[in-house]
């Protein structure tokens, strides 16, 4: 209709009929200051002497106004076949300004508008620029902020445009419900996801700041953390935040339905390749028959043949995990599809929203690189690289169309997120008394995708500061390296009459050679020291006075395939761990270590755990081990017992000497008891624990047995918003009469 009416304006003012043409003889442009004469005629496409029609002054009206360099346009008709071009000229920018913004930096909002100085003055652009910087607030938490533009007149056509913003407050999450869920509880769910409820001590942190992208990603998280136990049938049916009337704060709510939880019961490779053997590839697979179906599993075994096609030469392919389900057996089958994938290339890799992380850290995790053929496995397996990174609130990976048929470019979009950390806690326990901690740490330091970590613990007997710094891909491959820098000072008093102070340093390497198994090496060079012994004291322990030098390498290999390493409650864990000390210093032993650990989850709600923990100690050249270096049983290692409680004992004095090897072993069933809702368990346990004696003591001086020492007891573990609080009662049943036993323990951290 515009179209038609401006036509029509048209043939009036000049005379003649749509259809109809009119000769041009020359073209005048009034009004212009800033813009050429010659930019202008470029726009219109009209030539003078030449006969032009309606339509294509319509045309040229149009184009004029969509260059953006006009308020108004007007065309007149003089005499003489003269064409009047009448123009405004939009104002120059002069200088842009923002005020108000005192929670967000110019630099942040600079990034996100168009218009600047020396930009050509457009309302639409202004207005869209308003609702760019309304979006940065939003995603800060700051619903009710407002933006409001305003311009100052200078001379020669020039503005300052100032944008005056309202800030608001931020809007937090003031709770977060959780509705279906019955198998896991709502605080299982609220430390999967990375939002978070308001709490005082989250000054440091954006977690409680409400973000629907951030809300879009807790239901991904929240769809992994059940995939992976087995729940393939699970889904997200809603996940809505209610804004508050006073914009204030927000309540998210997230409805579920977790499904049925399926055990694998058979699995398969089937091929379209017609010349494909497949009966070698089941190697490759990381999910196997009997075992809980797990998504992580699943999608490592798609990625693991398509690496393996492609050394076989199949570089176009796409491996589907087709999965057949049993809802009455609670069964599943899977079948390993392989088909032809489309045959296009990767043209260019382009990464966009990263401000401060550098771009070879998101590179890295790439499985797919600039010129490979285009795998959709590969670019999911990069995602999920990136994301587990844990760096950005948003990740998203987009393919885009080249004119070359046979390529497409991929946009990596991100969005970065706080990665520092700030903790202060206070707890209370009955071995060290009264706790204070705090601590600063950063996991990508300078957006280099480096961790960086400080740590100072204080109590009435233990002391600890620590620095640290991991280097995640030292030397440019997947192999990690860092540095601990230490220094303790514990309170043996009670349990030996005497201090221990620890000053010294780490280096380490590790390595993932796949999801579950791992492998770490590393140096210390520490030195202990033994002082304040107490007059009365051991001789044992003060012929160890002095000062002593620590110098060993060791490694551990870990194989994990729990559910999760802070709440199991499926799986397993074991790791096997040697040091050697002797390369120079004082210390000269061979040390070995063990750990299992299984656990098994029933009627939903009763976690059973079985552990397994040994060490062995062993001197060699004719030197001892000494009080610093050798294993202690009791307290945390053995309910019922008071720390170092169990295992020789000077007979006169009643220090504890330790043992040159420990066994610690048992079974614990955690259940609920009525109170899921604020984090609380409940828990019975039988620990059974032997001690080896020291290698220099005197029978006729020391008492000593290395009976098994057997405990039971009962006690509740509660997952408070202050931390981890836990409350046992335990009672020794097998002892030696010169073992020091303990009923109640209390362990009271938190972390903020």
């Amino acid at each position: 209709m515009k179209k038609i009416l401006l036509g029509t304006v048209l043939c009036v003012l000049f005379g003649f009929s749509a259809q109809a043409q009119t000769y041009i003889k020359e073209i005048e442009v009034d009004g212009l200051h800033r813009v050429e004469r010659e930019t202008v005629l470029s726009y219109i496409d009209i030539k003078e002497d030449t006969a032009v029609s309606a339509k294509q002054l319509d045309n040229a009206l149009k184009n004029l106004y969509l260059t953006g360099l006009f308020s108004d346009i007007s065309f007149d008709k003089k005499p003489g076949d003269v064409i009047v071009i009448k123009v405004v000229e939009n104002p120059i920018i002069n200088k842009r300004v923002f005020e108000g913004n005192d929670k967000m930096d110019d630099k942040i909002l600079e990034s996100e508008v168009r218009l600047g100085s020396g930009s050509i003055y457009d309302k639409a652009k202004v207005q869209d620029d308003v609702q760019r910087i309304l979006e940065v607030y939003k995603r800060s938490g700051r619903y009710a902020a407002v933006v409001e533009p305003k311009i100052i007149k200078r001379d020669q056509n020039r503005i300052d445009l100032v944008y005056e913003i309202d800030e608001g407050p931020v809007a937090k999450i003031s709770k977060i419900n959780f509705s279906g869920n019955v198998r896991y509880s709502a605080d299982d769910l609220k430390n999967t996801i990375m939002s978070k409820e308001g709490r005082w001590y989250r000054f440091f942190s954006s977690a409680d700041t409400y973000d629907p992208d951030k809300t879009n990603y807790d239901k991904e998280l929240l769809r992994r953390f059940y995939l992976k136990r087995g729940y393939a049938d699970f889904r997200v049916i809603s996940a809505i935040g209610e804004l508050s009337p006073n914009k204030k704060s927000f309540i998210l709510n997230f409805i579920i339905d977790e499904g049925k939880k399926y055990k694998i019961s058979d699995i398969e490779i089937t091929s379209r390749f017609p010349d494909l053997e497949t009966k070698t590839m089941y190697k490759e697979l990381e999910a196997a028959k009997g075992d809980w179906y797990d998504a992580d599993e699943v999608e490592q075994s798609v990625y693991n043949l398509t690496e393996e096609l492609g050394r076989r030469g199949y570089a176009f392919v796409d491996v589907v995990a087709n999965l057949n389900k049993d809802l009455e057996k609670g069964t599943l089958k899977i079948n390993f599809e392989i088909r032809e994938g489309a045959r296009i290339f990767i043209n260019r890799i382009n990464i966009k929203g990263n401000t401060r992380t550098e771009d070879k850290v998101i590179r890295r995790e790439f499985r797919i690189n600039e010129g490979d053929a285009f795998n959709a496995t590969k670019i999911r397996a990069s995602r999920r690289n990136v994301e587990n990174l844990d760096y950005f609130s948003k990740v998203d990976m987009q393919t885009v169309p080249t004119e070359d048929d046979g390529k497409a470019d991929m946009d990596v979009i991100v969005q970065e997120k706080s990665t520092g950390m700030f903790n202060i806690g206070v707890g209370y326990s009955t071995v060290n008394g009264a706790l204070l901690r705090a601590g600063i740490s950063e996991s990508n330091f300078q957006g280099k995708g480096q961790y960086l970590g400080v740590d100072a613990s204080i109590s009435q007997r233990y002391n600890s500061y620590e620095l640290n710094f991991t280097e995640p891909y030292f030397l440019n491959k997947r192999l990690s390296a860092g540095f601990d820098l230490f220094r303790t000072e514990q309170d043996y008093q009670d349990e030996g009459s005497y201090d221990n102070d620890t000053n010294g340093g780490r280096i380490r390497f590790g390595w993932k050679y796949t999801d579950n198994l791992s492998q770490y090496f590393r140096y210390t060079l520490r030195e202990d020291e033994i002082k304040n012994v107490s007059s009365s004291a051991s001789p044992y322990v003060k012929s160890e006075e002095g000062k002593y030098l620590n110098s060993a390498i060791g490694q551990t290999l870990a194989y994990d395939k729990r559910d999760s390493a802070i709440n199991p409650t499926e799986g397993y864990y074991l790791s096997l761990s040697n040091d050697f000390a002797g390369l120079g210093g004082d210390e000269k032993y061979v040390k070995f270590d063990i750990r299992a650990m299984n656990y098994y989850t029933f009627a939903d709600k009763y976690t059973l755990k079985l552990f397994f923990q040994g060490g062995l100690i062993d001197g060699y050249s004719g030197e001892t081990v000494r009080l610093a270096n050798r294993y202690y049983l009791g307290g945390y290692n053995m309910r019922g017992f008071e720390s170092a409680g169990i295992g020789a004992r000077d007979r006169l004095t009643g220090d504890a000497l330790g043992g040159n090897w420990m066994v610690y072993s048992g079974v614990e069933l955690s259940f609920p008891i009525g109170l899921d809702e604020v984090g609380i368990k409940g828990r019975t346990f039988l620990d059974i624990g032997a001690l080896g004696k020291p290698d220099n003591i005197n029978q006729a001086t020391v008492d000593y047995d290395s009976t098994p020492r057997t405990a039971v007891g009962a006690g509740i573990q509660w997952m408070s918003p202050m931390g981890q609080i836990d409350v046992d009662f335990g009672f020794a049943i097998n002892k030696e009469k010169y073992d020091n036993t303990e009923v109640f323990r209390l362990n009271f951290g938190t972390r903020f």
